[in-house]
């Protein structure tokens, strides 16, 4: 069970931090606790598996955990820093400075956190694929046709092949949709799951990029509904931007692997020059999503006439750039200490719903 031995759990990180004696042995422990295959985080992403009624007390308890290693990490380093201070006090002040090496959390890593932690609050596990992807699983597993634009050069990057090898080739995966189908033929339905990671089209502007962040989510179930979509969608949204009743507008659209499809709209407002989520008339567009085909069911091994479920997907680097106000999308990739230092995030502040997202 996922209760056992959470206690021994929180003693041994507990203790291990009040022992640590610099600031490299506290990375460790959070790495090891709360990072993204740590103890705690393992058990977190078991939550999915979970009946509600298991999920009802396990998750509260796991968040009171995470909240406390974030808590007891933040203290130990803030106790570090005030002894290495009294140290240097002492110090000739007649040397010279040395330069300061601190690193930061990247946006895209600490907005990766935050969903994750969003959406094991609301039951979701983390899956994960390969970025090398065949055709089938990239294509035609999500029923998306051979004429389809996206399967041309000129969107996709297809894999080096010798001029003999009559095979299609490989693909940099353009979307996180495989991961659902991998996850359906080895572990069935119901389940419910997100997906984040790099995916790779052929578009460089401001607001795209060759390589770019993506999570996706997918939940099955004898009953699950449209209903079910918007109202797991508001409550990330709420809790993402920290703003209680987002409204959402769903439109009508079309996807291969969708139908019904629906682009996703929240609520906005442009004044002077500045947007505002949360509020306002106007309307910014998020994701996609809707309900499963029953072809892209069919390939994961499910029997659509017992389950049904909805899916979606979003881009990380957008939701960041909405969040925390940054405006071009090739920053993200230019390794500029600068802006680094500015948009990024220090090491212990990880997000929870229980200690506070963006911190």
């Amino acid at each position: 069970m996922i209760m056992d031995g959470l206690d021994a759990l929180k003693k041994k990180y507990l203790d291990g931090i009040m022992a640590a004696s610099e600031e490299g042995a506290l990375e460790t422990l959070r790495l090891a606790a709360i990072g993204k295959k740590g103890e705690v985080a393992m058990k977190m992403r078991e939550l999915g598996k979970m009946t509600p009624k298991e999920r009802k007390s396990a998750g509260p308890a796991l968040n009171a955990l995470k909240g406390e290693i974030i808590s007891a990490l933040a203290a130990r380093k803030a106790s570090l820093g005030d002894a290495a201070l009294e140290a240097r006090l002492w110090l000739d002040v007649t040397m010279a400075g040395r330069p300061s090496r601190q690193g930061s959390i990247h946006p895209v890593s600490q907005v990766t956190e935050e969903v994750a932690a969003i959406f094991a609050d609301l039951g979701f596990s983390v899956a994960e694929g390969p970025q090398i992807e065949s055709d089938w699983f990239n294509f035609d597993a999500l029923n998306i046709p051979p004429e389809h634009p996206t399967r041309t050069e000129m969107d996709t990057f297809y894999m080096h092949r010798d001029a003999d090898d009559t095979r299609v080739p490989n693909v940099l995966r353009t979307h996180t949709s495989p991961v659902q189908i991998r996850y359906m033929q080895e572990h069935g339905a119901p389940c419910r799951i997100i997906a984040p990671g790099r995916v790779y089209r052929a578009d460089y502007d401001q607001t795209h990029t060759p390589m770019f962040h993506q999570i996706e989510g997918l939940a099955l179930g004898r009953d699950i509904s449209m209903a079910n979509l918007k109202w797991v969608l508001e409550e990330f949204f709420s809790a993402f931007f920290e703003i209680d009743g987002i409204k959402t507008r769903f439109r009508a659209s079309h996807f291969p692997f969708t139908e019904p499809s629906a682009e996703v709209d929240i609520q906005c407002s442009w004044s002077d020059g500045q947007l505002k989520i949360g509020e306002g008339d106007d309307w910014m567009e998020v994701l996609g999503s809707g309900m499963v085909h029953p072809k892209v069911l069919a390939a994961g091994g499910i029997d659509a006439d017992k389950y049904q479920g909805f899916a979606f997907g979003m881009g990380i680097d957008r939701i960041a750039m909405l969040k925390y106000g940054i405006p071009d999308l090739r920053a993200f990739f230019d390794s500029d200490l600068r802006w680094l230092r500015h948009y990024g995030f220090r090491a212990l502040d990880m997000p929870s719903l229980h200690a506070g997202l963006s911190g």
